[in-house]
């Protein structure tokens, strides 16, 4: 096995987690250049002390989002989500949907006592039965991951 550094773990980690700065060069800030505690890849720790240099130091957004390599929109959505959550406001968010948003209770209800009536209906024909009824395209492999929860949740 490749000998693995302490760097890389935590460049790893911060990957998995979606807070790895993928432009720390960005970050000319001579906190983040001169110190082992301070890392540019860190978005994390990055965010926070653009925040602090700003609220405390009172530095103007647009030379803090140079110094950090970050945009004026990034800092208002990262000054907004530390006001609303905290630091917590600051660590990643997962993108796109919560929930199945297409598939409410009504299509699930539909969708529920249709496969029930008729099991050998395929997942295709149940997303083009939603289609026609409810006029909401669904794939069919939606279909079947809305099935599987819904099974699950009866037990």
């Amino acid at each position: 096995m490749a000998n693995v550094t302490f760097p890389d773990l935590k460049a790893r980690a911060l990957r998995s987690h979606g807070a790895l700065n993928l432009r720390p060069e960005g970050v000319t800030a001579s906190e983040f250049s001169h110190s082992d505690f301070f890392d540019p890849r860190d978005l994390v720790q990055i965010k926070y002390e653009l925040l602090r240099l700003v609220q405390v130091d009172g530095v103007s957004v647009s030379h803090a989002t140079r110094r950090f390599g970050l945009s004026r929109p990034t800092y208002y959505a990262a000054k907004a989500e530390f006001e609303r959550d905290g630091l917590m406001g600051l660590l990643p968010q997962k993108r796109g949907p919560r929930h199945a948003y297409k598939f409410n209770e009504e299509v699930m209800v539909f969708l529920g006592s249709l496969s029930e009536a008729e099991p050998q209906l395929t997942s295709t024909q149940l997303a083009t039965h939603i289609e026609d009824r409810f006029e909401k395209r669904v794939h069919p492999r939606s279909v079947e991951r809305a099935l599987e929860r819904w099974k699950k949740n009866r037990r």
